[in-house]
């Protein structure tokens, strides 16, 4: 079967505004796809949708909080007055945050809820009537290596990129034939994320980060995402190591907690002696 041709087919993306969602954006302008970038920080969304229109793309930028479905509804709504439809819609807005299950705070938990699940089901449920009218379309979620597994101190984050994981799942059953589904399972990246994260866990040093060897560029992640919008497939890996190692994990789950505890229990604890707490106590 030929690949699809993308060009002139429109596509949302959130969180464009840096990292895979920014170099993502490119690569699907640079195929001929006009792009709608999505965030909440406008000025650099008016940079990347000005680079756009200098490499002769074509894009709009649609100041957007994922975990305001409003906000998502006049996302796909700019989408299709600038470009008569939408056959795309990539959901990459998210974050992360450390600390230990019972210490985190409801409101931690909600907060990322909010923004990494529910503001993934708010870009995807208004654009899909419109892919399922025109009998075409691609549905992408940010997922993450950390879907297959609870990473400890991490764990609200894999928590939400597991949900996102079992949703996009669902949905390539459900709409299989009409609409495509796929999730995308980076390993750590080389963006803002380790920054962010590190904000929104109060400038704690970090326990849980991608060990030496599981690190790739964002291109690496956008290159694999154009790759499926022209051959559509269920899941974007980026790492067949890290595929096979989740695989195992999944598979013999002691040695996964055994390896686990290696890697993160003496963290814990020198964080712990040196006498920062884990995080605010629950509210």
């Amino acid at each position: 079967m030929p690949p699809i041709d993308l060009r002139g087919k429109p596509i949302a993306i959130t969180g464009a505004s840096s990292g895979i969602g920014l170099v993502t954006a490119l690569a699907c302008a640079r195929e001929g796809m006009p792009v709608a970038l999505a965030a909440r920080r406008q000025d650099r969304l008016r940079e990347l949708e000005s680079e756009i229109h200098r490499q002769g793309g074509r894009a709009i930028s649609v100041l957007c909080d994922v975990a305001d479905p409003s906000d998502c509804r006049r996302l796909v709504d700019r989408t299709l007055e600038a470009f008569g439809s939408i056959y795309g819609v990539y959901a990459n807005a998210g974050y992360g945050v450390e600390g230990s299950v019972h210490e985190l705070s409801n409101k931690a938990w909600r907060d990322i809820f909010e923004v990494n699940f529910w503001g993934t089901l708010n870009t995807i449920r208004p654009a899909l009537p419109h892919m399922l009218q025109a009998g075409q379309g691609h549905v992408i979620i940010c997922s993450s290596v950390v879907s297959k597994m609870g990473i400890p101190t991490l764990a609200a984050y894999t928590t939400t990129k597991a949900a996102q994981d079992h949703i996009g799942r669902a949905m390539r059953i459900e709409l299989h034939g009409r609409v495509h589904v796929s999730t995308v399972h980076p390993i750590g990246t080389n963006t803002e994320f380790s920054q962010v994260v590190t904000e929104h866990s109060g400038n704690r040093p970090r326990t849980a980060r991608s060990p030496e060897g599981f690190r790739q560029t964002p291109e690496q992640v956008a290159e694999a995402i154009v790759r499926c919008l022209k051959r559509p497939r269920g899941e974007i890996w980026t790492s067949w190591t890290a595929r096979m190692l989740a695989a195992v994990g999944t598979a013999a789950p002691e040695f996964a907690d055994f390896i686990l505890r290696r890697r993160f229990l003496p963290k814990i604890a020198e964080m712990k002696n040196a006498g920062k707490p884990a995080a605010s106590p629950p509210a």
